[in-house]
């Protein structure tokens, strides 16, 4: 039976991990035929071994996956050629990459897919890495020295994965005073800044452009929701549809505003501007829209089954036009959440769904990101996302590759298998992996 927040038609249920990699009988030889996949993308049988050897090292038991304990953990592991087999060889990116999302688009590919974009950080105590800055670290909480790279994840009825990823480059890299320690690190040479909306816009282009795996909604939190050009991206395609956080000041108004043409001087020119009627009020902040409606128009419903119990938010939706610059920019649903009882802690949210969309289809949207954060939390506790020590910009881009493609590999033995355990809920439990990927004892 589906929850009350659920019905036929309105979404789907995305499946959580459940495979224990230890029950796989021939798991090494599983392996190796997912890495005949990827033969063409190395020049050389050395490289090619190490990448395999890696990515073993990531599936062991090792407290530890940073290349020198899993070079000396594997068979025929070597620290030095394995460093430089992920730090300076040259691999064939492009190419693996879009034999990925084929794979992917096998086992996970849907017309109604989710591509989700987010960040991650990842603390460093050198100076040295590419990338890395005093900024704001997600995992800690705080700004901290770190390196951050924005991701995408891919998301379906049939499983989810992460897909794509950049490294942020804080702006102090692109300068002279940092020519050098580019130069190190053998960052391209046209590398130039770009914002992580700019970063999640070219990831969400290059998606398109090659056009293998199909998507129907892009959902992000409220970095990217409070970016115009991220919006203008995902709006190139008419039928994509955004679900996007943004801040509790965001101004709006609940009808148009009626526009009115003003003339004015410019230099000795007339010309004549659009402008808000004079006589239109004020935008309002979505806090205090939402703290303004009456508890009648909130839905209560279930997203999850917690450990004490079901976990429930209350919702409500209204057609707003949002405000930039002090003029209308576009009209969107704007969805509010907040939690149960006094003193309720509120979140809003934009979507471009089309007006007869109806608030199951919204709340359901609200829960997807866990997808992405599910990405992370077992990419990095199963498999060394965040245990790195490459500092060239090559192998930051070649480890992370690997990881998500380590990640994808457990998911197509579970597809493959037919041990897909589905959850019905669009937000899972508070333990959404069930215990979680498990990797241990592999025979390295």
């Amino acid at each position: 039976m589906l929850p009350a927040c659920r019905t036929e038609g309105d979404g789907f249920a995305i499946p959580q991990f459940t495979l224990d990699p230890r029950d796989v009988e021939g798991f090494m030889d599983e392996l190796h035929g997912f890495h005949t996949a990827f033969r063409s993308c190395f020049a050389r049988s050395e490289p090619r071994d190490h990448f395999f050897h890696y990515m073993v090292g990531q599936f062991s038991d090792l407290d530890r996956k940073s290349i020198e304990p899993m070079a000396l953990r594997v068979e025929g592991g070597n620290v030095r050629a394995m460093q430089r087999g992920i730090s300076d060889v040259v691999w064939d990116d492009a190419q693996m990459l879009r034999t990925y999302h084929r794979l992917v688009d096998d086992d996970m590919g849907d017309p109604e897919g989710v591509v989700i974009f987010d960040e991650s950080g990842f603390p460093k105590k050198g100076r040295d890495s590419v990338g890395v800055a005093r900024q704001y670290c997600g995992a800690l909480g705080k700004v901290e020295n770190c390196q951050v790279g924005v991701f995408a994840a891919y998301a379906s009825r049939h499983g989810y994965a992460l897909v794509d990823k950049r490294l942020f480059m804080p702006e102090p890299w692109l300068t002279d005073a940092y020519a050098r320690r580019r130069t190190q690190c053998k960052v391209p040479n046209d590398r130039g800044f770009q914002t992580k909306p700019q970063l999640a816009v070219a990831m969400l282009r290059e998606l398109r452009d090659e056009g293998v795996l199909p998507f129907k909604y892009v959902v992000a939190d409220g970095l990217y929701g409070h970016s115009p050009e991220f919006l203008e991206a995902v709006e190139e395609e008419s039928h994509t549809i955004y679900f996007v956080s943004i801040p509790a000041d965001t101004r709006c108004w609940l009808q148009g505003p009626v526009m009115q043409t003003k003339p004015y001087t410019y230099r000795g020119e007339r010309r004549t501007k659009r402008v808000v009627a004079a006589r239109e009020k004020e935008p309002i902040a979505v806090e205090a829209l939402a703290k303004s409606l009456y508890d009648c128009f909130w839905y209560r419903r279930k997203v999850s089954e917690g450990t004490k119990g079901p976990i429930a938010y209350e919702f409500t939706k209204r057609q707003v036009t949002l405000c930039g610059d002090g003029l209308p920019v576009r009209t969107v649903w704007l969805v509010m959440k907040r939690t149960v009882g006094a003193n309720p802690s509120y979140w809003y949210s934009i979507s471009n769904a089309p007006v007869s969309t109806r608030l199951p289809l919204l709340v359901w949207l609200s829960g997807l990101r866990w997808a992405i954060e599910q990405c992370f939390e077992e990419a990095k506790t199963e498999l060394g996302l965040d245990q790195y020590e490459v500092r060239k910009y090559p192998g930051w881009h070649h480890h992370m590759l690997t990881t998500m493609l380590a990640h994808f590999f457990l998911w197509h033995l579970q597809i493959r298998l037919g041990k897909n355990s589905t959850s019905h809920y669009g937000v899972p439990a508070e333990d959404p992996a069930g215990g979680g990927l498990a990797p241990k004892d592999l025979d390295a």
